[in-house]
């Protein structure tokens, strides 16, 4: 049996110091992310006792009568210690889904954790997905990602990007600057799609102020003006391109070709997996074939995004 409870801030430390131990937990998952932007969100995550001990946790908000994983997280789910196993997570969902329906939800929507973000395997909860709750996947994006491993050949059209963009005296590193990225990142976005970065400008300021060491911004310049570049979210197994953009001008010298060269051949990461995001519309079912060509290009493949839902 569990108790189950309601995260409420005076749980913040214990919720923060199990998020870091766990087998499928990310800085995502810490408040200190999570609480950004919880004036959008109804909050309604839970931590889950066994013995009186921390067992697992699931960040989540109340949308009417649906309960769902965070709508502000890429990815979610349970978040479980190192001794969860099957028979214990099909009992937590037993118990999770009566705990929604005496509180009078009808629907749930969950996102899953991508493998690559496992520290160790812990795929107990899509099994009960299926077990246990008889889900149904109605949302499958498809990421690219490489592991590095065994990283993959680039094809030549990225390394003739390479070439071009260091003949023009491009420069990539680390940056601070982020109000000059995110000009071009808005720009770039407004004009092609239509749309903004899901992250204000103050908004990834203060994120990359609570987490330094794993929020950072990666440029590529030329006399001293941002052509291009890519925020990389570090975990403990993936360093994952939240965005990446680059100017006309940047697009022109092949300025992303150059970063990630840079970044996935200068660069040393301590995780195993290197992550270009997804590259979806429509749910998934639609496939940007420009957007992955590139990322392909560089060696990634697939990796599913997956949400998934049920009645109670």
């Amino acid at each position: 049996m569990f108790d189950i409870i309601r995260y409420t801030s005076e749980k913040v430390q214990e919720w923060n110091a199990f998020v870091a131990t766990s087998k499928n937990g990310t800085f995502l998952f810490n408040r200190g992310y999570m609480d950004y932007h919880s004036h959008r969100f109804e909050d309604c995550s839970l931590m889950f006792y066994r013995d009186g001990s921390l067992f697992a946790v699931m960040p989540a908000n109340a949308e009417g009568e649906t309960w769902c994983s965070h709508r502000g997280l890429t990815y979610g789910g349970v978040v479980m210690q190192e001794s969860a196993t099957a028979e214990k997570i099909q009992q937590l969902f037993r118990e999770l889904n009566e705990y929604l329906r005496r509180a009078g939800f009808g629907r749930v929507v969950y996102k899953t954790v991508p493998h690559i973000f496992h520290r160790i395997p812990a795929e107990e909860d899509w099994y009960s997905l299926f077990s246990i709750c008889q889900a149904r996947l109605v949302d499958r994006s498809l990421s690219s990602a490489i592991d590095l491993q065994r990283p993959l050949r680039w094809n030549r059209d990225r390394k003739y990007g390479v070439n071009k963009a260091f003949a023009n005296g491009v420069l990539v590193g680390e940056s601070d600057n982020w109000a000059g990225f995110w000009e071009v990142l808005t720009t770039n976005l407004k004009n092609k799609y239509g749309a903004r970065p899901v992250h204000t400008l103050e908004e990834i300021e203060l994120l990359h102020s609570r987490f330094p060491e794993n929020i950072r911004l990666f440029v590529a310049e030329k006399d001293g003006v941002i052509l291009g570049g890519t925020v990389i979210y570090l975990t403990d197994t993936v360093v994952h391109s939240q965005y990446i953009s680059a100017s006309a001008e940047g697009k022109r010298l092949r300025v992303i070709d150059l970063l990630f060269d840079y970044l996935l051949h200068d660069r040393q990461w301590q995780a195993r997996y290197f992550d270009f995001g997804t590259s979806n519309e429509d749910d998934g079912r639609v496939l940007v074939e420009p957007l992955i060509y590139q990322k392909e290009g560089f060696g990634g493949r697939g990796v599913c995004y997956d949400w998934y839902e049920w009645s109670l």
